[in-house]
């Protein structure tokens, strides 16, 4: 029951991340009908640009506390992400919007490779000792044990998407973006400017992202160029089981991914007889994929058009 809880608690904190990036990938998907492959590259980008600004802050200011260090750089990061994303959208999405939907999903991945060789240009293609900047003391939880890092992301996934919620069912940019993601014309007819409100989703999204990123380095205490290609590709996972285009959805697919990735590393050994250990935890995502897509194409929840932004 130990290595059960143990396991539960980090699949649960491994789970909050992916749906934290996840929902980046159903509100774009929401709104344009856009799978943004370059999305973990924006998580990337996020995580890569506080670790520098945590090493600036450091150096200059060396008695800073350290949470406020990390709340620092974790505000830039999501300021260069937000920036990142809307530069994307504007020069690689939007002259493709009427294309056939090919070829954005081509320049997607084609994004998606040129951040990771621009990141290994500027940051160096090598792994970067996260720094761990909270009180580093194990909290026991009934056996188990999860340490301040753990704790803090999850508070900050819950207040993220608390906040999101919020944002989406009771302000005006909601509203509009909800009005885009049914209809864009009439919305436009409406007075709604549906190219504004793409941009807005793209930036929320990377905001969100660079959160993930952050919260991502923090936890395994490394960063480097091509840390966002697997949870990335996790995250859409993710928002297929839950249902794309649905918010509730990507959450509730990210969780579940997250535990069913985390219980099965943990069981994986004992279950083959020692024939695959731990190391093959990422099989499980696809095979989830797979299996989703087999049985329940809209995923577990379907996709609510209504509500998708």
């Amino acid at each position: 029951m130990e290595i059960l809880l143990q396991q539960i608690i980090n699949g649960l904190v491994l789970g909050s991340m992916y749906a934290l990036i996840a929902l980046g990938y159903t509100m774009v998907y929401g709104i344009i009908n856009l799978i943004n492959f370059a999305h973990g590259e924006v998580l990337m980008v996020g995580a890569l640009t506080s670790w520098t600004i945590i090493g600036l802050m450091k150096d200059g200011m060396p008695n800073t506390p350290g949470w406020l260090i990390l709340l620092i750089a974790l505000i830039i990061a999501c300021i260069v992400a937000a920036t990142l994303n809307f530069v994307i959208e504007k020069v690689a999405y939007r002259p493709l919007r009427n294309s056939p939907k090919l070829a954005p999903l081509i320049t997607a991945i084609g994004v998606s490779i040129l951040l990771q060789t621009l990141a290994m240009i500027i940051w160096k293609p090598t792994n970067k000792a996260y720094p761990n900047l909270l009180p580093t003391d194990p909290i026991h939880v009934g056996g188990a044990v999860i340490s301040p890092t753990q704790v803090m992301i999850l508070s900050v996934t819950a207040f993220s998407l608390v906040v999101l919620m919020w944002l989406v069912n009771y302000t005006k940019l909601g509203r509009a973006m909800r009005a885009t993601a049914e209809n864009p014309r009439v919305a436009a007819l409406m007075g709604i400017r549906p190219d504004m409100v793409i941009s807005a989703t793209f930036i929320i999204g990377a905001v969100l992202a660079a959160i993930a990123g952050v919260m991502y380095a923090s936890n395994y205490g490394i960063a480097q160029h091509a840390m966002g290609f697997l949870p990335g590709l996790k995250a859409f996972t993710a928002a297929v089981f839950g249902g794309i285009g649905n918010l509730a959805g990507a959450v509730v697919g990210g969780i579940l991914l997250g535990l069913i990735e985390a219980i099965g590393s943990g069981y994986i050994g004992t279950l083959t007889g020692g024939v695959l250990g731990s190391n093959y935890s990422d099989i499980f995502a696809f095979i989830v994929l797979i299996v989703m897509l087999t049985l329940r194409p809209s995923g577990l929840l379907g996709e609510r058009v209504a509500d998708r932004a």
